[in-house]
């Protein structure tokens, strides 16, 4: 008897060993596993696809490679502009997007072409403030670039159209740049020929108007983060 006791408990043992062994690695690649990148997608026209220029050039790719210098694989990012989109585009093709990437942080850049269309500003803010929910329903944080139409269209109506970012971000309580190529539009030397497109040269000045609003929706992110790990 005391000899198949023995023999039960030495069985034990090697399968107790062979699951720790099968186990091991396991757990070694678990602790070892890096986290996830957070994603940050700009949804935008031509401003954000680089239109004339080499995609390397554009702000987005520069915003990428920013990222990665202060934050070395911590972010991805992800382009989804469109030259030529309107909000109406970008409203319908944004749940796919969000499908497809599941961004933490959303950069809303759209609407200028809808002011070039002379579409009306009441539609624009309509379709923004559903990508905005959108947004947020996916678990993002949106972030907003707002743009500004020439002047030939009358103040009227360059007016309200001007009011429907800020008029967004109170609403929605969401940061705001107020005019993305601010320092970039009236400079000839910074636009291509068309006038309304930037060159490579304008896609750093652009990239800071930016970068303060990706700061604060990155911190933002972290204290979340922070927050949720604590309790």
């Amino acid at each position: 008897m005391r000899y198949l006791n023995g023999l039960k408990e030495k069985f034990c043992l090697r399968r107790l060993a062979r699951g720790a062994l099968l186990l091991t690695p396991l757990l070694a690649f678990t602790l070892s596993a890096p986290a996830r990148a957070d994603t940050i997608m700009v949804l935008g026209d031509s401003l954000s696809a680089a239109y004339g220029i080499e995609q390397r050039q554009g702000w987005v790719n520069l915003l990428r490679e920013r990222l990665e210098t202060q934050y070395p694989g911590e972010y991805e990012v992800v382009n989804a502009s469109i030259s030529g989109d309107t909000s109406a585009g970008g409203l319908a093709r944004l749940p796919q997007a969000l499908e497809q990437h599941s961004p933490d942080i959303l950069l809303l850049e759209l609407g200028g072409n809808d002011g070039l269309r002379g579409l009306p500003p009441t539609q624009l803010e309509s379709n923004l403030a559903q990508m905005i929910e959108l947004g947020r329903d996916a678990g993002a944080r949106v972030g907003l670039l707002g743009i500004r139409i020439p002047p030939n269209y009358g103040p009227a109506y360059s007016q309200a159209f001007e009011a429907v970012y800020p008029a967004l971000a109170e609403r929605f309580d969401i940061p705001l740049v107020t005019f993305i190529l601010e320092g970039v539009a009236l400079n000839d030397d910074l636009m291509q020929n068309d006038g309304i497109h930037p060159n490579a040269q304008g896609q750093p000045l652009i990239l800071d108007n930016v970068w303060p609003l990706v700061e604060q929706l990155l911190q933002a992110s972290s204290e979340s983060r922070s927050g949720a790990s604590d309790s």
